[in-house]
């Protein structure tokens, strides 16, 4: 019985294989697949667990920690009876769990479904997805919109297709990941000018003054140390060198500015910023999505050539719902953004009078700076059991050297 068994396991195996049209080979009354075992692995294994264990040696290694609540003001944290304190989400607004949205997201589900199976332009275009790229152009006041999965993708489709190898960018060194894995992308001249230092930044505009496209990049808002781009002296050196101006502003969309339009309204230089990268998964929704604003003919370019518009699949109904729900909350009252400015005030006064050196430019992001990797991931484990929820950032999210714990304002909290 056992031969017969092992007979009736290698025919089922044979004709499995020949199906797939997997090659094969048997050997008395063994059938071997063609699968060729890589003596690599195990190596690669024995490396990643030391440079695993050299980050867990030097006290940086990031652990997740589960929330066991919808995002808000306080939260359930997996292990702990009690709720805690929530300083850390990029809620800015207290968005993600107002009902309104919430209700939007649910009505989107029953009327359009879970999701389209489809990129946008073979059948993953509804209305509700144009209607949500109108809202976004009527509120940073630009001639049309894309949406994109997150505004990482964003970021990844926009330089490979504007930046040409007769094209010349210009990225401040501390822009955000994404930007910089955007830029890699592309074919272009590429140029990195020291932070925030118009005059580097006049020296590359300077060398590369003949070339066809010029493209001045940089975060609206610094997420790591909540410091503001010098937008107008950018602008300004913009205008005298014929470049153009891109910003990530994922860290000012919604809560910065007196109506929340974000870095440039913040620092009074509305209108003069051609193409905004934003998102929708931090103060407009929480829940996902980014997008690109800016003159038609770029977003029409976008559609034709961006790689990750054309073939992630389209934004998920409920998703584009709240988010379209928040522009309307947004587009008709600014006292969301105006108790987030209150917030943020009180928050960072009341520290540096307790003696904390908090960085950034009265900006929501509060860096609390500790200047030590260890210390700062062991503050936010102590502060956790105290009944608040911070997250130390080390290397490398944060250079080596500036670790902190980064707490963020927002409105929900009470006085």
């Amino acid at each position: 019985r056992s031969s017969d068994l092992s007979r009736t396991l290698d025919e089922m195996w044979s004709l499995s294989f020949r199906r797939l049209g997997v090659p094969f080979f048997e050997a008395g009354n063994t059938c071997l697949a063609h699968v060729r075992w890589n003596s690599g692995l195990p190596a690669v294994r024995t490396q990643l667990q030391a440079e695993l264990a050299s980050i867990r040696d030097a006290g940086t290694f990031k652990v997740e920690r589960v929330i066991t609540s919808k995002q808000a003001a306080s939260i359930g944290v997996e292990g702990r009876s009690s709720q805690v304190l929530n300083f850390c989400a990029n809620n800015y607004l207290g968005l993600s769990a107002h009902p309104e949205v919430i209700e939007a997201g649910k009505d989107a589900l029953d009327q359009y479904g879970a999701g389209l199976s489809s990129v946008r332009f073979i059948c993953g275009t509804q209305d509700i997805h144009i209607d949500l790229e109108r809202k976004i152009s009527k509120f940073h006041d630009r001639e049309d919109s894309i949406l994109y999965a997150s505004c990482f993708d964003a970021n990844a489709g926009i330089f490979e297709a504007l930046i040409g190898p007769e094209d010349a960018l210009m990225s401040d060194e501390l822009n955000h990941a994404s930007i910089i894995d955007g830029i890699r992308l592309c074919k272009g001249q590429k140029h990195r000018y020291k932070h925030r230092d118009m005059k580097d930044l006049k020296e590359k505009l300077e060398e590369v003054k003949g070339a066809r496209r010029k493209l001045i990049v940089t975060d609206g808002v610094f997420s790591m140390d909540g410091n503001v781009a010098p937008l107008k002296k950018i602008c300004d050196l913009a205008d005298e060198y014929g470049a153009l101006v891109f910003v990530d502003d994922c860290h000012g969309t919604g809560f910065l500015g007196e109506t929340g339009r974000g870095t440039e309204e913040f620092l009074g230089v509305s209108g003069r910023v051609h193409i905004i990268n934003s998102t929708l998964g931090k103060a407009m929704g929480g829940a996902a999505g980014g997008y690109t604003t800016g003159p038609k003919e770029l977003i029409g370019l976008l559609r034709q050539r961006s790689r990750p518009y054309l073939f992630s699949n389209s934004l998920p109904p409920p998703v584009v719902a709240q988010a379209s729900k928040v522009f309307d909350l947004l587009m008709t009252s600014s006292e969301l953004p105006k108790k987030v400015v209150a917030n943020t005030e009180r928050f960072r006064k009341r520290m540096t009078d307790a003696g904390f050196t908090i960085a950034g430019d009265n900006h929501p992001i509060s860096p609390v700076m500790l200047g030590d990797e260890r210390l700062a991931l062991e503050m936010a484990d102590e502060m956790l059991e105290m009944g608040i929820f911070v997250i130390g950032f080390s290397f490398p999210v944060v250079p080596r050297q500036s670790s902190h714990s980064r707490p963020t304002e927002r409105r929900p909290f009470p006085r």
